[in-house]
């Protein structure tokens, strides 16, 4: 039973959910426009426009709505109760009513989220400040989990007939069929759409050109644990046990990610790289070249490919005056493993991202002498606590799908907005670290655009989520010099502005990696990646660019990000591909 405040709050969405529903059965009314506060944000991922998109005033939203609510039956507008009922809650220092709501389309099973805060030029009513519509479902169409598992007569035994196991070597092997969906990477980017993608009905091929799955972090420098905790990032229908510490090492996750793909059935062909693709207007299909470990290839005909080789596709190897010059080793971030080789050895790193910091303190651990290059400003915040609030909702009691859709239910302005207000924290929290490192020399940058998420969500780095590397770096076991300070390199490392020599075995570059476009046009041409356009960041728009949604070239799709992202947005890129493929059934069908 709800108590007096939650009924008081209730009420006031009741309300305002039967005013939304009156507004949208009066074509031309400006009582929508009412609903709204002047500054909202109206969030819709697939439910009214068919895309993920974000719009931004009470005139534009208003106008928007009306539109589409008419042209998908948008019908049916329900307050939840069950689960999370309307409640008071804090979002980006605002005090507001949050409920979530489903509804009703021609094409599926909606549900939202509304917050409501009084307007004060409006004598307190109380408006709209963001809401949320998103499709969940397909009719007709739903995921096959849970109630709607297959059960037919599988208690029946066909003892002449192949069993399970014979048919899913049948169903890896696609000796006599194509797959429907090729998902390019194995990580968790991967995994999650290809669990989305098989779990609606859809044929889907996984391929990576890593020996073993789970190779994409099993073979990272040796001391590598995730940054942030387990509760965010499981996977799609299978979370990891509770049992689990809360940062999880790289082969514990590399071994689950194997164990994850025997658990839920997916077809992976590991040792095996996307060479080429070709798409075919007519038979909207593409022809793609698949390299296998042994060097020979095989031609197969998707309909879609689903690009998941994360922000990290093909490494930066800036031209760096006179390096070629250096005789000792120079690898990549992405190519380094661990510092067994290097003890008691000397080590440049440049670059003082997340890469470059752990892959410092993983020397310096290792016994190495290491000297890292800092090239530009850098925002550097505590992995705790700081590093960790972008995460408290998923330890305040929703359940895991709810705060997945609290967090797919916040615009980008508004979290934004949010970590600005972290960073402003840190400053203060992590006081004596910033300190400490102004006091060595260490350039530091405050995130003001937004903090290290919107760093990474534009450039994919250009911060340290410090797990010790700042304290040594401040302690003075590894030692900082800014690349203005080297003259030269020569071939037993570097020479320095102040006339002194930098001496080194190795050299690993930590500089980033170049544009998702230059890998679209490098597997593709050049007319599909132009037709594509920028991968990642988001220009002037609020939604990230080609990710999670329709590209400008048929077929071809685009999924990257941390667990999180990769386990909300898995799922409605899953239901667009789905969609697309009944809607050509269907035109099929008419004609």
């Amino acid at each position: 039973m709800l108590d007096v405040f939650e009924a008081e709050d209730c009420a006031i969405v009741e309300k305002w959910l039967a005013q939304l529903e009156q507004a949208l059965a009066q074509p031309g009314s400006r009582t929508l426009n009412t609903l709204f506060l002047s500054q909202s944000y109206w969030r819709d991922v697939l439910a009214l426009t068919g895309n993920i998109q974000t719009l931004c005033g009470a005139e534009t939203i208003s106008d928007a709505i009306s539109k589409r609510s008419k042209d998908v039956g948008l019908s049916n507008i329900q307050l939840e109760l069950a689960d999370i009922p309307p409640r008071q809650v804090t979002r980006v220092g605002t005090e507001t009513i949050e409920a979530f709501f489903t509804f009703e389309t021609n094409i599926g099973h909606g549900r939202g989220i509304v917050r409501l805060c009084p307007d004060s030029v409006d004598g307190g009513r109380c408006k709209a400040w963001t809401f949320l519509t998103a499709l969940e479902e397909l009719n007709g169409h739903e995921e096959a989990t849970g109630a709607n598992r297959p059960t037919g007569r599988s208690y029946l035994r066909d003892f002449h007939g192949p069993n399970w196991l014979d048919q899913r070597r049948e169903a890896v092997a696609y000796k006599e069929h194509d797959p429907v969906a090729l998902v390019v990477g194995g990580g968790q980017a991967g995994l999650a759409v290809a669990a989305r993608l098989t779990h609606l009905g859809i044929d889907t091929l996984i391929v990576d050109k890593h020996e073993r799955i789970g190779d994409n972090w099993r073979k990272r420098y040796h001391a590598l644990t995730l940054h942030n905790q387990l509760h965010v990032n499981h996977m799609p229908y299978m979370p990891f046990p509770p049992t689990w510490p809360a940062y999880i090492p790289k082969d514990k996750l590399a071994n689950w990610f194997e164990a994850y793909v025997e658990a839920l059935e997916l077809n992976y062909w590991p040792q095996t790289e996307l060479v080429h693709g070709a798409y075919d207007e007519n038979d909207k299909r593409w022809t793609v070249t698949l390299r296998n470990g042994d060097g020979t290839e095989k031609e197969l005909r998707p309909r879609d490919i689903i690009m998941a080789a994360g922000v990290s596709g093909i490494a930066n190897r800036p031209s760096i005056p006179t390096l070629d010059a250096f005789q000792g080793r120079v690898v990549h971030s992405s190519e380094y493993q661990d510092s067994d080789d290097y003890a008691k050895k000397k080590a440049i790193v440049i670059g003082t991202g997340n890469s470059g910091h752990d892959i410092a303190q993983d020397l310096c651990s290792g016994g190495a002498e290491v000297t890292m290059v800092q090239r530009s400003p850098t925002l550097v915040v505590n992995v705790e606590p700081i590093a960790q609030l972008p995460f408290e909702l998923y330890s305040e009691g929703p359940s895991l799908e709810d705060c997945d859709f609290i967090t797919l239910s916040m615009p980008t302005p508004l979290v934004r907005q949010a970590h600005i207000r972290f960073v402003e924290q840190s400053k203060d929290v992590d006081k004596d670290l910033l300190v400490g490192l102004e006091k060595i020399g260490f350039k530091l940058d405050f995130g003001e655009d937004g903090g290290w998420e919107f760093k990474y969500l534009t450039r994919g780095g250009g911060y340290y989520l410090n797990v010790g590397c700042s304290d040594m770096l401040i302690e003075g076991k590894i030692q900082l010099i800014q690349f203005d300070d080297i003259l030269e390199f020569t071939a037993d490392g570097a020479r320095l502005t102040s006339g002194d020599t930098l001496a080194a075995d190795l050299i690993v570059l930590s500089t980033g990696y170049r544009p998702q476009e230059e890998l679209v046009e490098k597997l593709f041409g050049a007319a599909v990646a132009e037709r594509v356009g920028p991968i990642w960041g988001f220009g002037d728009e609020l939604e990230l660019r080609n990710m999670y949604c329709r590209t400008g070239q048929p077929g071809l799709y685009f999924i990257a990000g941390s667990f999180a992202q990769s386990r909300i947005y898995s799922k409605y890129l899953a239901l667009q591909i789905k969609a697309a493929h009944v809607s050509s059934e269907t035109s099929v069908g008419d004609e």
